[in-house]
């Protein structure tokens, strides 16, 4: 298998990434796109001036800060994702990938995992034995938020955070958004991770969209602001943006 190249850009408003992964050997580039971000400037001019081929576009899930790929359409290549992402995104796919399948493209081993929870249709991509590309499941610091359109909650979202983290430790994570982490940074210091590895926190009353709930964990999100663990009369637990939240 060839060793890899990871590209990524960062868009200014969604802070959302967009990466170039490049394989294959030197005189014959070939990559992928994954997810487009509204900035494709910086990694089609990279594409040109290296004469990389692409050979597939993949997405991770519909939402509209990942399928801004219109400006990739002149590559020619292949528009891959979940089926549910052609249909939620308007986007007609060329492939859809089903949880486990295997894709060699760019002379690298391509796995995609269905990690519902923050969308149904989500995937994130274990790229050879190194790299997995996370999208909106897991971030440096903190995990995705389950109450956006098609979430499918947070039983789905903390048993697709432990199927990454069962990765090797080594393994690098390409978030949707901002910075680049470890398997091993996040067990270890994930304050969502941890908190959901450890006994129950005691809760203090809060509201979410002005409906009463109880806070179990305040804590960081991506763009230094905060997330929060929640849960609602019912029993219903949540990860909401910290800007929903009303505390006493």
């Amino acid at each position: 298998m060839s060793e890899l190249e990871v590209h990524r850009t960062e868009s200014e408003g969604w802070l959302s990434n967009a990466y170039l992964v490049v394989g294959g050997e030197p005189g014959a580039r070939r990559g992928v796109l994954i997810d487009g971000n509204g900035l494709p400037g910086p990694l089609l001019e990279r594409v040109e001036a290296e004469d990389v081929a692409i050979e597939a576009i993949l997405l991770t899930h519909h939402h509209a800060d990942h399928v801004d790929i219109d400006a990739y359409r002149r590559l020619g290549a292949p528009l891959l994702g979940h089926a549910a992402t052609g249909e939620l995104a308007g986007l007609r796919l060329d492939r859809t990938l089903a949880d486990g399948e295997i894709l060699q493209l760019a002379g690298l081993r391509i796995e995609a995992l269905h990690t519902p929870g923050h969308a149904r249709d989500h995937i994130a991509y274990l790229v050879g034995d190194t790299d997995c590309f996370t999208a909106d499941v897991l971030f440096r610091g903190t995990v995705g938020g389950t109450r956006a359109p098609g979430a499918t909650g947070l039983g789905d979202l903390r048993a697709s955070v432990a199927r990454l983290l069962a990765l090797p430790p080594e393994t690098v994570l390409h978030p949707g958004h901002r910075a680049p982490t470890t398997v091993a940074r996040e067990r270890d210091g994930n304050p969502f991770v941890r908190a959901w590895r450890d006994a129950p926190p005691a809760g203090e009353p809060c509201t979410v969209g002005g409906a009463p709930a109880e806070l179990l964990l305040w804590g960081p999100d991506y763009d230094g602001t905060h997330k929060a663990w929640v849960r609602f009369p019912d029993g219903v637990e949540h990860v909401v943006g910290g800007s929903q939240l009303g505390r006493a």
